[in-house]
């Protein structure tokens, strides 16, 4: 299911900033040696990150699945001077990609890339996080969700991707466990009584959440 027509999709574009020289770089490599680019945030989900990020001005971000480091990088835009990013991702096969693109930007030097499972290092990060996103295997939403709550500020948020999961979660009849699982996690959250929250239609859905 498309949300949005190509049409309007170019225009939500056109009327936001720009993407920076190498967030276009990120988006061109990582469609053409990448398997699955889709997964890349791209211009417009990543205008909002980054706004949303600008206007907590976060210290701490816990980031859970980096990817091609698109969304790390839009993220660590609203990082405050002292800030710090901790991205974490199990894909060592991507580490030098991702690396080689911190090592370019300017923000480099405030990101702490961890190659690992999220569900062993989450635990270990002594931090309170003021802007949590999780984008990584949709199965352990909950677990991520559960595990980094309680290491996030009162005030700050999470954002959970992909929670429309192409419009499938409105399906009278779930069949396939993606589904019944990521609409399982949305009801969970929506009966949170700790937090405040909406769902954007961005791009496939992001769940805003704020701790109370």
């Amino acid at each position: 299911m498309d949300l949005l027509s190509d049409e309007l999709k170019s225009y939500l574009e056109s009327s936001s900033d720009p993407e920076s020289d190498l967030l276009k770089q990120i988006d061109r490599e990582t469609h053409l040696k990448v398997s699955m680019p889709r997964m890349l945030s791209g211009h417009y989900q990543g205008r909002v990150l980054s706004m949303l990020s600008k206007i907590i001005c976060p210290q701490r971000i816990l980031e859970v699945g980096t990817f091609t480091g698109y969304a790390t990088l839009c993220l660590a835009e609203g990082l405050s001077t002292d800030g710090i990013l901790y991205t974490i991702d199990i894909n060592a096969e991507l580490e030098d990609m991702v690396r080689a693109s911190f090592d370019k930007s300017e923000m480099g030097a405030k990101i702490k890339y961890h190659i690992g499972d999220a569900i062993e290092i989450i635990p270990k990060l002594d931090e309170l996080f003021d802007l949590i996103f999780i984008d990584a295997d949709k199965k352990n939403n909950e677990t991520y969700y559960k595990l980094s709550i309680d290491k996030l500020r009162c005030g700050g948020l999470i954002i959970v991707d992909n929670v429309l999961w192409s419009g499938k979660v409105i399906a009278e009849k779930k069949t396939d466990s993606s589904t019944i699982l990521i609409s399982n996690f949305n009801d969970m959250v929506s009966s949170d009584q700790r937090v405040e929250k909406l769902i954007l239609p961005v791009r496939d859905g992001l769940f805003i959440i704020r701790k109370k």
